[in-house]
């Protein structure tokens, strides 16, 4: 019976990170609206044709560490503060959710450190290539920070210990 439960648990965990996940894309990449994935291979069609194009955006997109963030600092408007904190907050579910999913608990730093990167590195080169986004190196360091608080919020109430790797 216990065995059953504890099963139930862990599909019931699955299916709510299977919808996390979708969600993420949903809203990162398709900002909300609907997928359209005709749009989508037309999008990745034409950027195979013309690669220079995904050189251009590249270049208008932010490579440069704290850029962003600097920015976003200093300034007082509220979408500074959702960018600021929406790439945090976006990304804190995957950090928990990785930390839960993870049979063995050694290394699950690590693990949801470079899933957290690996994640977001993917979501911001599937805007550079569909062309639908800038890539921002500022994301990256938003985004795997998130998944980092996520782990170290499930640490902090599974085990009351502090947070480290």
């Amino acid at each position: 019976m216990k065995q059953t439960k504890m099963m139930n648990n862990h599909w019931l965990l699955v299916g709510a990170f299977v919808l996390y996940m979708y969600s993420l894309l949903k809203i990162i990449l398709f900002k909300f609206h609907s997928i359209n994935m005709n749009f989508m291979v037309n999008q990745l069609r034409s950027n195979i044709e013309d690669p220079h194009s995904i050189i251009d955006r590249l270049q208008v997109g932010n490579l440069v560490p704290f850029k962003q963030i600097s920015e976003n600092m200093e300034g007082q408007s509220l979408n500074d503060f959702i960018q600021l904190f929406g790439n945090i907050g976006i990304f804190v579910p995957l950090g928990i959710f990785l930390t839960m999913l993870l049979k063995n608990k050694r290394g699950a730093f690590i693990i949801v450190l470079v899933g957290s990167l690996v994640v977001s590195l993917s979501l911001e080169s599937a805007q550079l290539l569909f062309a639908i986004g800038n890539f921002d190196v500022d994301d990256l360091i938003l985004n795997t920070s998130g998944g980092i608080v996520g782990y170290c919020l499930i640490r902090l109430r599974v085990t009351g210990e502090k947070c480290t790797s």
